[in-house]
């Protein structure tokens, strides 16, 4: 028995407000019924003893540990910047200006 009507697309239509043609609502009211018996099927399928899952692999962090390392000198850092001053990076300013 199917649950989707095309009285029921066209309410669902307006509720999105998005029109529809007589031949969208005939194609959309066969697809929203293939979806709705398909998790239908799924339904009966899904019982209390079967473990839900969002992936079928199991998932696990794959970065190392995080562990502090040797750091770079502020020599090092500001070697290659095109402007430097007390050993910071200068850049142009942009605050105030029209964007």
């Amino acid at each position: 028995m199917s649950e989707i009507t095309p009285d029921l697309v066209r309410h669902l239509g307006v509720l999105a407000r998005i029109q529809l043609t007589d031949d969208e609502v005939t194609e959309l009211t066969g697809q929203l019924d293939a979806i709705v018996d398909n998790i239908a099927k799924v339904s009966e399928v899904a019982t209390p003893d079967v473990a839900a899952t969002s992936h079928p692999i199991a998932m696990e962090n794959v970065l190392r540990p995080d562990v502090p390392g040797q750091t770079l000198t502020i020599e090092q850092v500001l070697q290659n910047a095109p402007d430097a001053d007390d050993d910071r990076f200068r850049v142009t300013a942009i605050l105030g200006e029209e964007q």
